[in-house]
């Protein structure tokens, strides 16, 4: 057996395939909760007409099979959807000017998925630069004092939505979000894993056995619609889309991909860290991030989210001690099965606004509470004042331009969001004020928890 003295397997192979077959399934079940999440969150925002389960799925599992492809298939992660752009998907559902105006909510989905494919390939161009300078030089332009607010601005401009869902059954609600943490605390084993899942499963079990008895939402609305999944076959295709691109909704989206990429660095150092091997050397960050901003491109492209290297995966990499990265292609192959159940993906649709909201409390806040920690255990000086300038005008800025900021070039309407002016003025404040100090790679630790994602 292919083991090293601390008990970890790196060829799963001598385990034998049923063991592989479920560990795979494990990896698949960690995501699961967190990946589908995000349409589910979007089709809030989108009136029923945002990304489609089906898709996300597929796209999930051959966005990893990519990624594994572009990073000599020596690292064991795997790719589900990024919370980051949860944001730019609500601005995008939000924009009415311009040739947005007279859109419906299903129209103007692509051009949001337009603006996550230019996001994928900026990945590209921080992928050549750091292959050209190196990483250390690179991650001087975008240090914790810059994407820390950043990270806190993405999760608080979603809070009013985390209330709204919330409030149509606050019974509900408050079940989802204790649930959550009663895992994330006191979970043992895999179920500490997958608290967001846990959530939803007891939440909507809960939903159910009122349903059943007669009970309905405040409102007088029922709490479960199943009509959906009545029509819905077995078998069938994924509703896959062609994208479509706007200045508007790529200036929307494109400035995500700074936390974005900051959440892949973190990721990547802490699967490094788990696994005992140095992969932003070899295979190296340059093909970690390509494999990953390609695989965004390609989702977003058919209709999917924006891919993330995910931390749930990463805990069961270490609760397993099991690194081969044949087991987390065996979990993409099974995403990619379940995204033609249509059955499965209307069940999951069927679920209540007010298990979202609950969820969505711990989601938002946990994204915003990981801004807060890359500062922290970066150990950010706020006692110099430019730490405090930048982070003063990230803040100020992101949440304060609720509309963004229009303009007109050459006749067309430009809409810069919050967050794309915060992260602009971040970076350039960072660039011409003295007294940059940080260095990538001083405290491994802290660069680990630079991300957006439900980490245990």
């Amino acid at each position: 057996m292919s083991q090293q003295q601390d008990g970890a397997i790196r060829d799963a192979r001598t385990l034998g395939v049923p063991k592989m077959l479920l560990l795979g399934l494990q990896h698949m079940f960690a995501m699961f909760g967190a990946t589908i999440l995000v349409p589910v969150l979007t089709n809030t925002y989108f009136e029923g007409e945002g990304l489609s389960i089906q898709v996300t799925l597929v796209c999930a599992g051959l966005g990893t099979l990519f990624f594994h492809v572009c990073s000599k298939f020596k690292v064991p992660a795997f790719l589900g959807s990024s919370f980051a752009f949860l944001g730019g998907y609500a601005t995008v559902a939000g924009m009415n000017t311009g040739k947005f105006a007279d859109m419906t909510m299903g129209e103007k989905l692509p051009y949001a998925c337009g603006g996550v494919v230019v996001a994928g390939l900026l990945y590209l161009v921080l992928a050549l630069v750091i292959k050209v300078l190196g990483v250390k030089k690179v991650m001087r332009f975008l240090p914790p004092v810059v994407t820390g607010p950043i990270i806190i601005c993405i999760g608080l401009s979603l809070a009013p939505s985390a209330v709204s869902n919330a409030s149509t059954n606050w019974f509900i609600a408050i079940i989802a979000f204790a649930v959550i943490v009663i895992f994330n605390i006191w979970g043992k084993g895999m179920f500490k894993i997958i608290p967001i899942l846990m959530g939803v499963v007891v939440s909507y079990a809960v939903a159910f056995a009122m349903n059943a008895v007669g009970m309905t939402n405040p409102d007088g609305s029922v709490i479960l619609d199943f009509s959906g999944v009545a029509a819905a076959s077995w078998v069938g295709l994924p509703p896959f889309q062609i994208c479509k691109f706007d200045i508007s909704a790529i200036l929307v989206m494109a400035p995500i991909a700074l936390a974005a990429m900051m959440e892949h660095i973190g990721d990547m150092s802490a699967i490094s860290a788990t696994v005992g091997e140095n992969f932003i050397e070899d295979p190296g960050l340059h093909r970690t991030l390509m494999g990953d901003g390609l695989a965004t491109s390609l989702s977003a492209f058919f209709g999917g989210p924006a891919n993330t290297t995910y931390g749930e995966n990463t805990g069961v990499l270490e609760l397993s001690k099991v690194y081969d990265p044949r087991v987390i292609r065996l979990a993409a192959i099974f995403a990619v099965v379940l995204g033609f159940i249509p059955k499965v993906a209307e069940v999951i649709g069927s679920m209540p606004a007010s298990i979202i909201g609950g969820v969505s409390f711990m989601l938002y806040g946990m994204i915003s509470a990981i801004g807060v920690r890359n500062v922290v255990e970066n150990k950010v000086d706020f006692t110099k004042s430019r730490n405090l300038i930048i982070a003063a005008v990230i803040l100020v800025t992101g949440l304060g331009f609720s509309d963004g900021l229009t303009f007109t070039v050459f006749g067309t309407s430009i809409t810069l969001t919050a967050l794309a002016l915060a992260a602009i003025l971040g970076i350039v404040l960072n660039l011409i004020l003295p007294g940059n100090d940080y260095v990538f790679g001083e405290n491994p630790e802290a660069d680990q928890h630079r991300g957006v994602n439900m980490k245990p």
